[in-house]
């Protein structure tokens, strides 16, 4: 079996391109800072790995217009390897986490309502309303 469960930060925006040829697809390359548990080496050092994830399709799409430096997300997908030569000539290979789903890991309050991450603000076209300070959950429509 070939399933990881992995919650980190992002380490910056979603690199997204589309696929050439028919059907166009989109492809969200991103990468997530995954603290390691247990003690940290020196007391002060913060001990992380920094995982590369892919993102085909819908989810690509969504990383793209949804994730931004600095959210925590949670991904679960399949490790997957490969290699290739480089321009001088040697052989490069690489580890990655191909995304079945994603998600945000911070809850809506969380680095002031907006997933964790202090400089995004979500447009006013996306679908999306703020919902004022003091409005509980179940005091809203869709609950």
């Amino acid at each position: 079996m070939n399933r990881v469960i992995l919650m980190g930060r992002l380490v910056r925006d979603p690199e997204v391109r589309c696929s050439k040829g028919e059907p166009q697809m989109t492809i969200a390359k991103y990468s997530l800072a995954v603290d390691r548990r247990g003690r940290k080496s020196d007391g002060n050092e913060q001990t992380a790995d920094f995982i590369n994830i892919l993102a085909f399709g819908k989810s690509g799409e969504f990383a793209e217009k949804y994730f931004r430096r600095g959210m925590r997300v949670l991904v679960s997908g399949r490790i997957q390897t490969g290699s290739y030569t480089n321009k001088e000539g040697q052989k490069v290979y690489t580890t990655e986490v191909v995304v079945d789903e994603q998600e945000f890991a911070d809850g809506k309050n969380a680095g002031g309502g907006n997933g964790g991450n202090p400089g995004y603000q979500p447009s006013a076209d996306s679908g999306f309303v703020n919902i004022p300070d003091g409005v509980e959950d179940s005091e809203l429509p869709f609950n």
